[in-house]
């Protein structure tokens, strides 16, 4: 049949029609309600979020495609006990890179879908700069401290490092320091809606995710398929040339 769409409006929002009917398509085939989140993780998500899940069937499952640069721990903690309430099984696929925020949002989840680009990553916060951009907690501390040494040995510089650090305010530091003491009890919630319901379960994980999600010292540090694996994180491994996997792809 023909769109009932004019022919320019169909033809200039066709990627948005190829996309409805590919996420139809994934639901129907894998009996499940689908949601894609491609998009930093921060408040006014939760509206978004909400909109696409208001009326899902507590009894089926729902699956996340996740793919966010980052973004606000508490916003993922919060997106993640939604989801968890409004499904029987919650699985979370990664298809590229979910670092930061959306690996809190992932070990939320019941069932982890990877391949062989799938990338997680350290849960340290991130903050939003006047340009837009992503910056970790840990850089943002890590620069002040190294721009006051810098100074202290030689005042000339200041001019110099308090133009590269513009877009960075006393409050900003406090903040990505009190952020960064909360990490660790935002990992534990993140784990308590999934894999570690279980209280033996959990002090396990959190012990063996530490090393790589806490304690990293590089924020863009890999921990793909096989780490979470040996970590013990449900995950489910998919091979390119799945069917599933190349449908994700498309979307």
């Amino acid at each position: 049949d023909l769109p009932t769409q004019s022919p320019l409006y169909h033809a200039e929002h066709a990627s948005r029609y190829d996309r409805q009917q590919l996420i139809e398509a994934y639901q129907n085939e894998f009996e499940c309600r689908l949601v894609v989140v491609i998009d930093a993780i921060f408040p006014y998500g939760i509206n978004y979020f909400e909109e696409l899940v208001y009326d899902a069937d507590p009894q089926q499952d729902l699956h996340i495609l996740l793919s966010p640069p980052g973004g606000d721990g508490e916003t993922a903690v919060r997106l993640v006990r939604s989801a968890q309430s409004r499904c029987r099984e919650l699985t979370v696929i990664i298809p590229d890179q979910a670092k930061s925020a959306a690996t809190l949002l992932a070990l939320g989840g019941d069932h982890l879908l990877m391949g062989p680009t799938s990338d997680l990553g350290p849960v340290d916060p991130q903050f939003q700069m006047a340009n837009g951009s992503l910056a970790a907690a840990k850089d943002i501390i890590a620069a002040v401290e190294a721009a006051e040494r810098a100074v202290s040995e030689r005042p000339d510089t200041y001019p110099l490092h308090a133009a590269l650090l513009s877009d960075v305010t006393d409050l900003m530091v406090q903040q990505a320091r009190l952020a960064l003491g909360r990490t660790e009890d935002l990992m534990r919630e993140a784990l308590k809606c999934g894999a570690g319901k279980n209280a033996a379960a959990l002090k396990q994980l959190m012990t063996k995710l530490r090393p790589s999600l806490i304690d990293a010292k590089a924020h863009g540090a890999i921990f793909g398929v096989q780490e979470a694996e040996q970590a013990g994180l449900p995950v489910s491994r998919v091979a390119s040339s799945d069917r599933q996997w190349q449908i994700i792809w498309r979307l």
